[in-house]
């Protein structure tokens, strides 16, 4: 169905209303309902998602198990980012020109934030996306201790977050997103963004704290695949080795939530602080 929405003339002109907040918004009312019980064990069997993770407990509605919850236990050491969900990464430098290419579209960071200065800051720096699909669990932690400076949301529509999406449209400036930019000690300016998709009418971040603590829950999405992005200053984390593999390669590869992402790095070197 993605395929002829995002690749065919009929299939876009057939997209505009689908990509709505008002159509998700719709569907999120079904999702919340009684009367979507059913949906429950099918979509277990189609994604073949294991449930001995999650106590076993009956569902009001499908959002029910949707949002469901399990223990996460964040790795503990004091000079390392966390991964904020479970997903699939693929990680991009931000050019002197403040641009990724990332899935065929070019991006900018401004547009991605919505703020020219704010971007400014991220120059040569990271730019972490990970991926949920419909299978992973959608609650999410902050990566890293610090102070939280500024809280922003952009309206906008919401497109699914799938690779043929992506590679079609610049999906990630397009849709709805929140996001907060936290000072650390350790790691400077980090922004964390919250992307809604198709059929994520809902982000929920209900922590209003004016601090991040490393390894608590930040929040979570309703019904649907959706995206975390991490922004890192110049030289502001060196990647664990497998992580740092894939930078600007257009490969994926996934992660847990709550395990180590990478680490600080001391002045003047790129080393792994020991």
């Amino acid at each position: 169905m993605l395929n002829f929405l995002y690749t065919t003339a009929i299939g876009r002109l057939m997209l505009k209303p689908l990509v709505s907040p008002a159509f998700s918004k719709a569907a999120a009312g079904y999702f919340s309902s009684s009367l979507s019980k059913w949906l429950v064990y099918r979509y277990i069997d189609k994604y073949d998602i294991d449930m001995s993770e999650y106590s076993d407990m009956p569902y009001r509605s499908f959002n029910d198990f949707f949002t469901r919850q399990k223990e996460i236990k964040p790795a503990q050491d004091n000079v390392s980012a966390l991964t904020p969900c479970d997903a699939f990464l693929s990680v991009y430098t931000i050019s002197g020109t403040l641009t990724m290419n990332i899935k065929h579209s070019e991006y900018t960071i401004a547009d991605l934030l919505n703020d020219k200065e704010l971007a400014r800051r991220f120059e040569g720096g990271l730019c972490c996306v990970f991926r949920l699909e419909p299978q992973h669990y959608h609650h999410y932690l902050y990566p890293i201790d610090g102070t939280i400076k500024l809280r922003k949301r952009i309206d906008g529509v919401l497109h699914s977050v799938r690779p043929i999406c992506c590679e079609a449209y610049p999906v990630w400036f397009r849709n709805s997103r929140e996001y907060v930019v936290i000072d650390s000690p350790l790691f400077g300016n980090v922004v964390q963004m919250e992307v809604g998709a198709l059929l994520v009418g809902k982000i929920r971040n209900e922590n209003n704290s004016a601090t991040a603590a490393k390894g608590s829950e930040k929040g979570y999405f309703e019904y649907g695949g959706s995206t975390i992005i991490l922004l890192f200053e110049k030289d502001g984390i060196q990647l664990l080795p497998d992580y740092d593999a894939v930078i600007d390669t257009k490969k994926e590869t996934p992660v847990k939530a709550g395990r180590i992402l990478g680490q600080r790095i001391k002045r003047g070197t790129l080393h792994y602080e020991q």
